[in-house]
């Protein structure tokens, strides 16, 4: 019954087009149109011959064949033209009307595919002439063809150039690149331009000063660097790597210790000076010598104040005398300087060569110039002694002219002080609030405030002020705790954070945006002396020696290490941790650390630990020497404190070890 109705409906639609002819036919229509309307009367006459055949293919090739005829023939009637530029065939495509240079590419490519199709139909046809075909083969076949039309059409090289097929895709995140890679090979493509993984890879953090030549496959690249980060936050988590210890001579007592990315340098009460490179943390430490004015002294100053970045260290004695050495250049001094007075504070800018010192009311500021010959910038006076100080990093030009800021505070007072200034601007002060910490960055400083009097009885608290170094105006002021705040930690933490420690035994971590808390542990038994953090941890130390790791979204600590003193020094990166628990002591009484007992000297002597989470860090090489001892050493202890390897290695007992 289907198939008569349509046989009937077929033959109608015959007839309607025939009239259609005739009548196009009298009013003069185009040649073109007769062609059609013939090749049109010839197919249902075919059909109607041998109707009850399945045609299937039949009808496609037909259909195909009329196509390919009329194309044919628009293509005779067209005047041949002559050879021209590809540019000249674009520019008078476009203004045609199409929306692509490729457009006639993809309509040759879908008849092509057209025509297999038939051919490939019409094959099986004559193989089976028997087989009946039903209606739900003639709809696969169907949607088969359309999915073959749907693919042969890459969207971008109709629509889009690739340059800004490219741009757009620019503002993909990685799995949404990977999820563009699987729609069609031209996305594909797109998808894998090296451009793109590398920008990628400099937006995470990698490479920073690669060329898009430095590697032959930036993705794999990335996924390295991922692999290797996601080992290295394990390894932090779950206490997996090496550390190293600084075992000093007897007699010598650590004062103070300062560390970058890449050095440690530390001082001690015999006056020495000794610097380590922590990419060979095994080798001997080099000592920094002491100017020629110093070295006939005897006995030597203490050492009050170090510190170190990638291109100098400098240390202050306890008679006012400042050396500074270059870490490239050796280990004599580079500059020289005496000033009045014991040295208070020492501050050296993390990107910069300049020093800035501050003795009593006094501060000095040097730098060296274009070929190294250091000079003076600024000498001034303040009204009060200088308590800390901070050099800002030059990263940002507030100013334009690489011109170093310095922030100081004396008392209740916080001044900022430049080289061009005639006096040191007051950036903050309260009468009877004195501030009790200070950092800054390259646009804030961060300093505690210690309420007394009426503020602390009305409920107002310690707080944290938050100022603009643009501006000078304070952005945010955040917490209200009943202790005073130790140490803030604002340059290494990462944008719109806090971290700061409190003399009530808590840390904190406070958002700058909307001044609000995130986070808020109870980390000691005494107060905080020291705190760093980053984008997932922290890490703490307090007054009774005592390192905390902590996960700042769940606030659990991950782990702890004790050594004896107050740990007055941490920094980390992504895989190193340097702490320093510093005596509070320098001249112990009651114990003689100059002779040979060992007990006395351990209590008394202050340790500088450095913690390596590297994924070679388990590695036979990194592991302590008492740990890799063997039977065969008589002078060893077979035993491996990290349990990272295995407790004994048997030489010589298999020929494969």
């Amino acid at each position: 019954m289907a198939e008569q109705e349509l046989l009937a409906f077929r033959e109608s639609w015959k007839k309607e087009l025939t009239n259609k002819t005739n009548e196009d036919l009298s009013s003069n229509v185009t040649a073109q149109t007769s062609r059609e309307d013939s090749k049109l009367k010839r197919y249902f006459e075919d059909f109607g011959q041998n109707r009850s055949e399945p045609r299937i293919g039949h009808d496609v090739a037909s259909l195909g064949t009329i196509k390919g005829e009329e194309e044919a023939g628009v293509s005779a009637e067209e005047p041949q033209k002559e050879d021209q530029p590809q540019y000249v065939s674009i520019a008078e495509g476009l203004l045609d009307g199409r929306t692509g240079p490729l457009l006639e590419r993809i309509q040759e490519e879908r008849s092509r595919n057209k025509r297999q199709y038939c051919n490939v139909t019409n094959t099986s046809i004559q193989q089976q002439p028997q087989r009946k075909v039903n209606k739900g083969d003639q709809l696969v076949d169907q949607f088969i063809q359309d999915l073959n039309e749907t693919n042969d059409i890459p969207f971008f090289d109709i629509e889009l150039p690739y340059e800004l097929a490219l741009k757009i895709f620019q503002h993909l995140d990685r799995r949404e690149l990977g999820r563009c890679a699987q729609v069609s090979k031209a996305w594909g493509v797109l998808a894998e331009d090296e451009v793109l993984w590398f920008k990628m890879c400099l937006k995470e953090g990698y490479h920073s000063g690669a060329s898009v030549s430095s590697s032959p496959c930036w993705k794999s690249t990335l996924r390295d660097c991922r692999r290797s980060e996601s080992a290295v936050r394990s390894n932090w988590k779950n206490r997996v790597g090496s550390i190293s210890q600084l075992q000093y001579e007897l007699g010598k007592v650590l004062c103070d210790v300062s560390s970058c990315d890449t050095y440690v340098v530390a001082g001690y009460t015999s006056g020495d000076v000794r610097l380590w490179d922590t990419l060979h943390w095994d080798s001997a430490a080099s000592y920094l010598r002491p100017s020629s004015v110093m070295a006939d002294l005897t006995p030597r100053p203490h050492v009050n104040h170090v510190r170190v970045n990638d291109s100098v260290a400098a240390a202050a004695y306890d008679d006012g005398c400042v050396d500074v050495w270059s870490t490239e250049s050796g280990q004599e001094p580079v500059h020289h300087f005496q000033v009045p007075g014991r040295v208070q504070t020492l501050a050296l800018c993390p990107d910069s060569s300049t020093l800035a010192t501050a003795a009593g009311l006094d501060i000095r500021l040097d730098q060296p110039d274009d070929r190294g010959y250091w000079r003076t910038l600024r000498q001034t006076t303040l009204p009060k002694p200088v308590e800390s100080m901070v050099l800002v990093p030059t990263a940002g030009g507030r100013r334009g002219d690489g011109c170093p800021l310095v922030a100081l505070s004396a008392g209740e007072t916080v001044y900022l002080l430049t080289p061009n200034d005639q006096e040191a601007r007051v950036l903050h002060t309260v009468y009877g609030h004195p501030v009790t910490c200070l950092d800054a960055s390259a646009s804030r400083a961060a300093l505690g405030v210690k309420s007394c009097g009426w503020a602390m009885n009305g409920g107002g608290g310690n707080k944290i002020q938050v100022y603009s170094l643009d501006t000078g105006q304070s952005e945010v002021s955040v917490g209200n705790a009943t202790g005073d705040f130790s140490c803030v930690n604002l340059r290494d933490s990462p944008p719109h954070l806090l971290v700061c420690g409190n003399k009530d035994r808590r840390v904190r971590v406070f958002d700058l945006r909307t001044g609000s808390s995130v986070t808020s542990l109870y980390a000691h038994h005494m107060g905080v002396t020291s705190v760093q953090a980053d984008d997932w941890k922290i890490v703490s130390g307090g007054g009774e020696g005592l390192v905390c790791v902590w996960e700042m979204r769940m606030g659990a600590k991950l782990w702890e290490m004790h050594n004896r003193h107050p740990v007055r020094h941490v920094r980390f990166n992504s895989s190193n941790l340097v702490t320093g628990n510093i005596p509070d002591e320098k001249s112990p009484r009651g114990a003689c650390i100059t002779d040979d007992d060992l007990t006395a000297h351990r209590r008394h002597r202050g340790v500088i630990c450095h913690y390596d989470f590297s994924e070679d860090s388990t590695s036979q090489d990194h592991v302590l020497p008492i740990c890799r001892s063997n039977y065969m050493e008589s002078s060893g202890y077979n035993y491996n404190i990290g349990l990272a390897v295995p407790y004994d290695i048997l030489s010589g007992s298999h020929p494969s070890h």
